[in-house]
This record gives structure tokens, sequence and C-alpha cells, in this order.
């Protein structure tokens, strides 16, 4: 197989392409698009074209899929191509066997993307086989869409119901309980909001884009259907042996300029610097296990990043693979999330499992794209709506430690979750 790439004349904005393919693709009988906007591979943004995406049942079948990779020769730096996009649901893995309304996991292959480099140009890739043509043909159809864009489709939402805030109190002190116990260090305790939703998830996602600004915001969509991912943490990104994660611990408000003291403030605190060292932590040992000893190392520790309506601590941890260490190892070894389930992190599960009333849903797990030119990256299914029958949900959590204060907690959840309502109106 081959790379092929052309230089596309336009200058559309990512969600206005995204929406323009879904109405080529409805039009065509096709898949609908996928899309992965923000900062993903070096670009701002890589749109599948069209991407058949199918549902998986199976754990070791889910990170097995983006190992099966064609050999593609005439790559070109910085390009993607194409590959497996899709997300795995942290009902994946979950020790307690629920399942929420989508499926575990989906991949779906896909030979056709438009990708929106550093500098603002977008391209048309390709992975075409030995002996096909170029599809020129498709590029000039592309393009002439782009020029004359459909008019975009919408969507309506009601307010989201939330469970009692002492449900969450409740769930929170029997967590510090756990830990005072010595049981574990921390966890991640998460509450779930639903409500009804109407018309096209593509819309819903070009809007949150175009408002929010997401680093690590994912669209998928299927028959099964939709997520509409606007998160700000990248889980896992891999090109060739160099591995890397960067986990958020640690979160402060940030509604409006009054907030800016409290990026310091956060960098001073003693408990999210606690959470974020520890999960820091937890990370390299995760990826110690895969990577060859003495490569594992923190770059960058404890950074004040802002996300939308809030203000996260970061930490980077990277590491060289081991030889004979495929993706399906790697998420083997790391999933689910660190940041999103606690330390130790077997416990973590099964303390969740006990205190959680829900099934979590894709929420936590990890959405993105594997491809055999670029490599694969996966965000944190945070900021994440999950969409089927009519319904939206929401999660919505915080790591738990031992002077962790259940109304703030509570407050926590509700910082997160403010612009993803606004944004549903």
């Amino acid at each position: 197989m081959r790379l092929m790439c052309r230089r596309l004349r336009t200058d559309v904005a990512p969600e206005r392409a995204l929406a323009a393919l879904g109405v080529r693709a409805a039009a065509l009988g096709l898949a609908p698009p996928a899309a992965l906007c923000g900062d993903w591979f070096s670009s701002r943004a890589v749109i599948a074209l069209s991407a058949p995406l199918a549902p998986v049942e199976d754990v070791a079948e889910a990170f097995a899929i983006p190992t099966r990779m064609p050999s593609v020769r005439d790559a070109v730096p910085g390009a993607v191509g194409g590959g497996w996009f899709g997300y795995l649901g942290y009902d994946l893995t979950d020790p307690s066997g629920r399942s929420g309304g989508l499926p575990p996991a989906v991949w779906g292959w896909v030979d056709r993307v438009l990708r929106l480099d550093a500098d603002g140009s977008w391209w048309f890739e390709a992975l075409v086989p030995e002996d096909a043509p170029d599809p020129i043909g498709e590029v000039s159809a592309v393009e002439s869409l782009l020029a004359d864009l459909p008019e975009t489709t919408s969507w309506s939402s009601g307010p989201l119901s939330r469970p009692l805030p002492s449900e969450h109190y409740d769930a929170v002190k029997a967590c510090v309980h756990a830990i005072e116990a010595g049981e574990l260090f921390q966890a991640n305790i998460c509450a779930r909001f639903s409500g009804g939703f109407d018309g096209d998830p593509i819309a819903l996602f070009a809007e949150g884009t175009r408002r929010l600004g997401a680093r690590r915001a994912a669209f998928l969509t299927g028959e099964w259907g939709s997520v509409v991912s606007f998160s700000p943490e990248l889980f896992l990104a891999r090109q060739g042996r160099h591995v890397r994660s960067t986990p958020i611990k640690g979160t402060m408000p940030r509604r409006n300029a009054d907030d800016e003291h409290l990026a310091r403030r956060l960098r001073e605190s003693t408990k999210d610097v606690a959470e974020n060292v520890m999960i820091t932590d937890l990370v390299r040992n995760d990826l110690g296990r895969v990577c060859a000893t003495g490569s594992v190392r923190v770059p960058e520790l404890l950074k004040v990043r802002p996300a939308p309506g809030v203000w996260h601590l970061e930490s980077t941890v990277e590491g060289l693979l081991d030889d004979g260490v495929d993706d399906a190892a790697l998420l083997a070894a790391t999933f689910p999330p660190g940041s999103v389930t606690g330390a130790p992190k077997i416990r973590a599960l099964d303390l969740i499992a006990e205190l959680e009333p829900a099934a979590r849903g894709v929420y936590t797990g990890a959405v993105g794209l594997a491809s055999p030119i670029a490599g694969l990256e996966l965000n944190v299914a945070i900021r994440t709506f999950e969409i089927h029958d009519g319904t939206i949900e929401l999660g919505v959590g915080g790591g738990i430690t031992a002077d962790s204060d259940s109304e703030a907690e509570w407050q926590e959840c509700l910082h997160k979750s403010a612009p993803l309502e606004r944004l549903l109106g």
C-alpha cells in the first residue's frame, strides 16, 4: 500500500468541513464521517471522509484491532493517511461487568482523511493499494464540496438531570473511609447526568469544537449511537517506539477573568498536587511494564493548563517501548487510564464498581486513531457526551484523597459539567 497526499485549495474551519462531509455521506449512502480536532498527530484536525465503525465486545479483540496494519510506502513526514478510528469504553474492563447504552468498544478502518496541518493547510490523504490509480477525482469532489458548503444541521436538548448531591456525598465519604483504612491512596468517583436529545450529533460536535476549543476533541457515530468528546487530556501517544501519556489530576474553576488567580492556587494546593503526583507515579508504573528498563521519565511535572471552564494540573510521562511490544500489549498494560481510576488501580476499579450506581459507558475510556504511518493517539474520554436512542449522557467526577470534602468534590463535578451544559443550552 502507498500514501497519496494532495494539498486542498480551501481554508474552511474544521467544524464546517465535518458538517459538510456529514451531509455528503448521508446523500451518498456512506458511513458518516469521524473527526479528531484540537491537537492530534501535530495537526489541528484529522477527519475521516467515511468511517464504518463496528461494535467490538471482546477485550482482547478490542486491544488487538489497532495492531492490524498494512505496510505503507512513500510515507510523508506529518501525514496520517488513515487507520483505525474508534473508542475503548470504560465498560470494556469494568470488573462489575456492567454496560451502558453504547457498545463497550468500536473500531473502523479508514483509508481517506482530510488533515489540517499546524500551519493551516488542508491535505487530502489516502492509503491506496499498489495497483490502484490515485483518487484524483475524489480530491476534486471534496474541494467542490468545501467551496460550496451545504446548510448546517441542528440539535436540541433539554436540561440534564442530575443525581441528588447526597448520593455523591455518600460515595465520596465511603471512598475516604476506604483510604483511611489503608485499602488505597486515591480513587476517581463519578456521577452521571442525562437528558433528552434530538437532531444531528455532528452539529453538536461542530458547535462545541468552535466554542470550547478542547485540545483532544473527538467525534464518532454510527447506527450504535454517537460519542461527542471535548476532552482536554491525552491518554497515549505512540510514534515508533516512543510513547507518552499526560495525566490530568487537580482542578479549579476558570469561569472568567476573576478566576485567573486560581491557577496559582491550584499549583499550591496540597490536595491537588498530591493527587497528581500519585497518578503520575501510577502512569510511570503502567508504562514501566512495557517500556525498556530505565527509559521511563517525567519531563514535565505539575504544569497548570487551562481547559473549558477549569484549570487543570498536568504531568507528562514518557518512555521507549521494549522490543516486540505492540499496541495491544501497551493498551493491556495501561487501560483504563490511571487518572480516572486510582491508585492502586486494581483496588480502585473494584471500589468504583462498589460505589458508583451506574455503568460509566464510554466515559473515562479512550477515543482516537491508530495509523500505520503516524502511530497511535488516544484521548481520555472525559467531558464526553454519549448519545443513543434519544438520550444524551454526560459523566463527571474527580479524584478522592484522604482529605477530600464531599461538597467540594460535588462542586468540582459541576465546574467540569458547566461549559458542556451551557453548550446544550
